[in-house]
């Protein structure tokens, strides 16, 4: 008998899920005759922003544009420092490199945050550094306290990269609200995730509302008239339908999930070679990723163990990302050696996570884990 395998996410189980409902949003844009940045579009800003706790979501291309245009209009240029974490996707430094800035990178704690008292140190010393970008990864939280106070004593512009981190708080702050701006991702791997890309920006403030929708298209404040030299970055309409009508009214549920199966990895890991990450303190997760850390440079024998026993699994992220080829010859800062960052980087691997985990996969999945023999 051919066993499935467990995938890291699984997007034919979602496919039957949601069928019925994602033809049906297809059909609505079809009859609507609008394909570009139309009633879908506006209709699911609002409730995106009503979902968040944010006063006004502005769909964009994606992620990558969220960050870029979210740091551009509140100043961010050429030569301008920004204080940013090496433990992310490579979008959180490139949306900085794109504007001709320089990220400044700052170690991360032991659950792979940055690490905000480094921060402090940096912003206490470095008065040149006036924009501080921290990736809220894996679904954890950083601690949105600490980094109001940064804010506000320094007199930085944080804008927070939240594209793994919707419905995720710190002590019932949620994350996207501490910095004048906020940057999410529809990537379809994301908890709120979309049939193709896309991005969000959310803010509270009006007049960078209107910036940001200008920016987005070619920089018009009216047709054909320019205003601003701006980006081609408009959610899709098809993609707003499908998000709006299929995969929001899901999201409680499949957050639900993801926090169930987070416990029950939790409780049911007992491998002494692996360690689980966990959540830090304050942090009300919405695990979007599951990661586990294999010390000893058993990382690459535990990966080809879980493909041994049917058990798909990823790696977020394997190389720190001042170390990527493409930061070769690229001005960048780092504050202190990366240690604990380039150290997850070499023992992280991600388990499944997904809404659509049966208890019957997970029960496979910490049962492939316990049994490696990592010693």
């Amino acid at each position: 008998m051919v066993v499935k395998l467990v995938q890291l996410n699984d997007f034919q189980r979602q496919w039957e899920d949601i069928r019925d409902d994602a033809l049906a949003a297809i059909k609505a844009v079809g009859r609507s005759g609008s394909y570009i940045l139309g009633r879908e579009v506006a209709t699911f800003e609002e409730s995106l922003a009503t979902a968040w706790g944010s006063q006004y979501a502005i769909g964009v291309g994606s992620g990558l544009d969220a960050l870029e245009i979210s740091l551009r209009v509140l100043g961010c240029g050429p030569g301008d420092k920004v204080l940013t974490t090496p433990l992310s996707a490579f979008a959180s430094t490139l949306a900085i490199l794109k504007l001709g800035a320089v990220p400044v990178f700052v170690d991360t704690d032991e659950f792979g945050l940055i690490d905000l008292d480094a921060c402090r140190s940096v912003l206490r010393t470095r008065p040149d550094v006036r924009f501080l970008a921290p990736v809220h990864l894996y679904g954890h939280s950083v601690d949105l306290g600490q980094l109001g106070t940064l804010r506000d004593e320094y007199g930085c512009e944080v804008v927070e990269d939240c594209a793994q981190s919707i419905g995720a708080s710190h002590n019932s702050i949620p994350t996207g609200t501490v910095g004048r701006m906020a940057a999410t991702s529809f990537y379809p791997t994301k908890n709120l995730g979309a049939l193709g890309d896309g991005g969000a920006i959310l803010t509270g403030d009006p007049d960078l509302a209107c910036t940001v929708r200008a920016l987005r298209d070619y920089g018009q404040s009216a047709k054909y008239r320019h205003e601003l030299v701006g980006y081609n970055s408009r959610l899709d309409e098809l993609q707003a339908a499908l998000l709006r009508r299929v995969f929001l009214p899901r999201l409680a549920a499949g957050l639900e999930r993801r926090r169930l199966i987070a416990r029950r990895y939790t409780r049911g890991i007992r491998n002494p070679a692996l360690r689980v990450m966990g959540a830090p303190r304050g942090s009300d997760s919405c695990w979007h990723l599951f990661p586990v850390l294999v010390e000893g440079g058993r990382k690459t024998d535990f990966m080809n163990w879980l493909g041994s026993q049917g058990v798909g699994c990823g790696e977020h992220y394997p190389c720190a990302i001042p170390d990527q080829p493409a930061m070769k010859g690229v001005a960048f800062e780092s504050a202190g050696p990366l240690e604990i960052a380039r150290r997850i980087c070499r023992s992280q691997v991600s388990l499944p996570v997904h809404p659509y985990l049966t208890d019957s996969d997970l029960g496979r999945v910490i049962e492939a884990c316990n049994a490696w023999r990592g010693f």
